[in-house]
């Protein structure tokens, strides 16, 4: 599996342990999440790391299945089935992670 697609998969993984601290430790300081082409989320490395706490207290259930992944260049794509709760019905994302480095700078979301 190639790098940075790896990388990725390793932040869903610490993303379903609700390990938000493990999760941003793969970002560059000034890393951020965004709606694709539009407004910025989380702010920061510790605005990640904020916003994910905060999400993980109201969904103690929140969970993301890999659909299927794919990289090129300083880019990995995850197709993600997410779910809210183990009651709840999933819904698609497609999260693009862009790198510096071995480290992932910004994850936008196309819902």
């Amino acid at each position: 599996m190639p790098y940075r697609l790896q990388i990725a998969t390793q932040m869903i993984a610490h993303y379903n342990a609700q390990d938000a601290d493990a999760y941003v430790a793969l970002m560059t300081d000034d890393a951020c999440e965004a709606g694709y082409r539009g407004a910025v989320l989380r702010e920061g490395r510790e605005g990640v790391r904020a916003g994910l706490k905060a999400m993980f207290a109201e969904f103690p259930e929140n969970r993301a299945e890999i659909v299927t992944g794919y990289h090129l260049g300083d880019y990995a794509a995850l197709h993600e089935k997410v779910w809210r709760s183990n009651a709840s019905e999933p819904f698609e994302v497609l999260s693009i992670y862009s790198f510096e480095g071995d480290k992932c700078s910004r994850v936008e979301f196309v819902r």
